[in-house]
């Protein structure tokens, strides 16, 4: 897979686009992002992704001469909001940043993603994840047998549990 070409001065909608994707695929790689999210709390981790969804667009709007302003209405959030992603004062805005500042060095930012997206699995792996697949199957239908099962009993014991009840209201 060849290097993308990436506009860091994007002159179009098209380029805005291309770097505001490589921005944030480059920053969610990296490992040291990769190991924040990993400690942070699970239920942040959609938060870390839209911040750092939300600096990537409006730095690649910024790169393309865009006010703050109308990144902000671009991107449905507050100007104060992108002007803290854009100067940094964000954690997300500083990943960003870095993530372009070895854009601008020449580093590529997506290499490791490339050659993972290019590593193809041998038919072992391939078949073993077959037979794992079709093992997760054959429990989920064995599983759901039981929970059909008790369910039933379940269904039962409150129809009996009504009749008692109704037997003593006719007894008093």
């Amino acid at each position: 897979m060849s290097e993308v070409e990436v506009p860091l001065k994007p002159l179009g909608r098209e380029d805005i686009q291309k770097l505001e994707a490589v921005l944030l695929l480059g920053t969610v790689s990296r490992k040291d992002v990769i190991e924040k999210m990993r400690s942070a709390d699970p239920k942040d981790r959609i938060t870390w992704i839209d911040s750092l969804a939300v600096a990537a667009g409006a730095l690649a709007r910024e790169k393309a001469g865009m006010t703050a302003p109308r990144i902000a209405d671009e991107l449905g959030r507050g100007e104060q909001t992108i002007r803290a992603h854009l100067t940094g004062k964000t954690e997300a805005g500083k990943l960003v940043r870095e993530t372009y500042e070895m854009l601008l060095k020449g580093e590529k930012v997506l290499t490791s993603m490339i050659k993972e997206a290019e590593t193809v699995p041998s038919k072992e792996e391939v078949e073993r994840l077959k037979a794992e697949i079709e093992r997760e199957k054959q429990e989920k239908a064995e599983l759901q047998e039981k929970l059909n099962k008790m369910h039933s009993k379940l269904e039962n014991a409150v129809k009996t549990l009504e009749e008692v009840i109704n037997q003593l209201k006719t007894q008093q």
